[in-house]
């Protein structure tokens, strides 16, 4: 319960946002007896009745059970099962469907607030890439970098964590087949390539021709996957 970080002037929906967060990211596991109302108290600077209102919405969720004079616990963690069965279930084709419907707009938001460290940054994973041109592993890990330092450069916590769970679906057995069977040569050099012209773009603070260098990016990743699919 360490994580829990000290906030002023937070409601019981803002605290029972934070624990929540916890249970489902796996830092709170089941069974685990969470800090005293007292304790909680101090360490979101709020009243004890800010504390129980916040865990009874807790409790009504299903996420913790009230235990008179013992405490409060994390039930079983359904919520963290639920979020672990998505990561492991996405299919390659709706990942490419869910970053054709995000990373447009982030090359526009890394154009209205990346800095020129930012895209440097970028370089270097581009210039790593066509380095390991002829190592498909070595690619595909330096490629998730990438564009999870692209989402980083638009300062969107709320983005850069959803390209961090992309991230994770990429880490899954069935990737690693896929990527076993698309990843050759010429695919990793055109996807250098189209990496090379969208950061020219995001230099040059074009919003929109980043955003449909991204598109076409995504859209050669979609047709190579289509087609080891139905191989």
């Amino acid at each position: 319960m360490t994580a829990i970080l000290d906030k002023k002037r937070m409601g019981a929906s803002e605290v029972a946002a934070e624990i929540r967060a916890m249970i489902v990211a796996g830092s709170l596991n089941s069974h685990d007896r969470l800090p005293s109302e007292r304790a909680l108290c101090a360490r979101y600077g709020v009243s004890r009745g800010t504390i129980r209102d916040a865990l009874l919405r807790l409790k009504n969720e299903g996420l913790v059970e009230i235990r008179l004079g013992s405490g409060s616990y994390v039930l079983e963690n359904l919520a963290r099962q639920h979020y672990e069965a998505i990561i492991r279930n996405t299919r390659p084709l709706e990942l490419v469907d869910v970053r054709f419907a995000l990373e447009p707009h982030i090359c526009r938001l890394a154009v209205l607030h990346g800095q020129v460290a930012d895209f440097d940054r970028l370089e270097s994973h581009i210039n790593e890439m066509e380095e390991n041109a002829d190592d498909a592993q070595i690619f595909a890990h330096i490629d998730a970098r990438f564009h999870l330092d692209l989402v980083k450069s638009t300062n969107n916590s709320l983005l850069i964590w959803i390209i961090g769970e992309v991230n994770e679906v990429r880490k899954q057995e069935q990737w690693a087949k896929v990527r076993s069977i698309t990843l050759e040569g010429a695919i990793i050099r055109t996807y250098n390539a189209q990496h090379r012209a969208i950061l020219t773009a995001l230099r040059a603070r074009d919003s929109e021709g980043a955003a449909n260098l991204m598109k076409e990016h995504l859209d050669t990743a979609r047709k190579s996957l289509t087609q080891a699919i139905g191989s």
